[in-house]
């Protein structure tokens, strides 16, 4: 198996074929409900009608041109994210960590512009993972991800929450910018406080940094709001967006407020691929979605596989914790989430493990009630055969 391939995934033996909405059919014919959307990016679910037809359309037309010359799609995309995002405009990218990437040349980019161009390091929040890029994986905590690249972009980390360490390293780093996760996705589906998140912006106001929130995992309504942020009022100076915002192709997208949708001059940055007229119409479907009310299903979906884990919380030893909003949910075990998870796949349900005690769910937003209540009988039984507690992180 993966015969030609470089062996960089740890990858499962079944080979998926079809799927519709929330369930997924492998080559044998077994069925699956996905809890993971392909890590949190299948918005739409599998075979989507208006997608199909969609994509089908644009591929017997153009598919790709370059940024070179204009298609239809390109400012209808860019202005409904800023109008959904409080942003002013918009750089297309192929991928979440190629957003990133936009946003730190940006940061940089806008020291320059400001006479400050000895502000070239960073801060972020430990726990955080922000992409696999030279420069993106400088900013992810899990030294793992790290440590073969080094030296890397100089990077200060400040704790989770602690908004008076966020202040000294600000004050004593003066970095370009601060980059965060409102809700951490490796990290363990950890949100940040609203206190923090409000700190945050109010210090990178005083001490003229950029505040970057990095939403390609809790964005584009993942949280039953367009961004994660607007839970709590907070308007981030960049915010980045991707996974399932062309619900399944390769799309991202760095959007900026209007004091910085100027920084990048003509030729200073771009991208073959980015922004093509094939992925645009792809985002074109999410987003008249997300108009006719699909985050009320998130919210709604979301709340109801919440309150089942919590019901596990309270029924089974072995459940530590549940995490997140809306459908990002992680539940926090006193055992291995990887043994969990393996036997989940076996029972036909497809999440996987973060942090190493948490599991991660994280649906396609069309899932039902009543896939999310058969999700929860499934886990419920499984868990049932783990002990209480085994040896793993406690």
């Amino acid at each position: 198996m993966d015969e030609g391939l470089m062996k960089t995934y740890a990858r499962a033996d079944e080979v998926f074929v079809d799927g519709r909405g929330a369930i997924l059919h492998d080559s044998t014919g077994r069925e699956y409900l996905d809890l993971l959307a392909g890590i949190a990016v299948s918005a739409l679910g599998h075979a989507h009608p208006e997608l199909v037809a969609a994509v089908r359309d644009q591929v017997g037309k153009v598919v790709h041109l370059s940024n070179l010359f204009r298609h239809p799609y390109t400012e209808q995309v860019a202005t409904r994210l800023c109008a959904l995002t409080d942003m002013a405009a918009a750089f297309f990218t192929n991928s979440g960590t190629e957003a990133i990437e936009c946003a730190l040349k940006l940061a940089r980019k806008a020291m320059h512009v400001r006479g400050q161009p000895e502000r070239t390091s960073f801060v972020a929040v430990e726990g955080g993972f922000h992409g696999r890029t030279l420069g993106a994986v400088s900013l992810t905590w899990n030294e793992k991800y790290r440590k073969p690249f080094q030296p890397l972009q100089k990077v200060t980390w400040v704790p989770p929450d602690d908004a008076a360490a966020l202040e000294r390293a600000l004050l004593a780093e003066r970095p370009a910018a601060f980059v965060l996760e409102p809700i951490q996705g490796e990290g363990g589906i950890r949100e940040l406080s609203p206190v923090f998140l409000r700190a945050a912006r109010d210090l990178c106001t005083k001490t003229g940094t950029l505040l970057v929130h990095d939403e390609v995992q809790s964005g584009c309504g993942r949280t039953g709001r367009f961004l994660a942020a607007q839970h709590h009022g907070v308007v981030p100076d960049v915010v980045t967006l991707a996974k399932p915002i062309a619900a399944g192709l390769p799309m991202g997208a760095c959007l900026v407020t209007a004091a910085l949708a100027d920084t990048f001059q003509k030729g200073e940055h771009g991208s073959t691929f980015a922004g093509g007229p094939l992925v645009c119409r792809a985002a074109l479907v999410f987003l008249d979605e997300v108009e006719r009310g699909l985050l009320g299903n998130v919210a709604e979906r979301g709340a109801e596989m919440r309150d089942g884990l919590l019901a596990l919380q309270k029924d089974l030893p072995i459940v530590r914790e549940v995490r997140g909003r809306g459908l990002m949910l992680g539940l926090r075990l006193r055992h291995s989430a990887d043994l969990v998870q393996k036997a989940l796949y076996q029972a036909g349900v497809l999440v996987n493990c973060t942090a190493t005690d948490v599991l991660r769910i994280v649906p396609p937003f069309v899932i039902t009630r009543e896939q999310v209540q058969e999700s929860l009988r499934r886990i419920a039984a499984t868990l049932a055969t783990f002990p209480a507690a085994a040896k793993g992180p406690q």
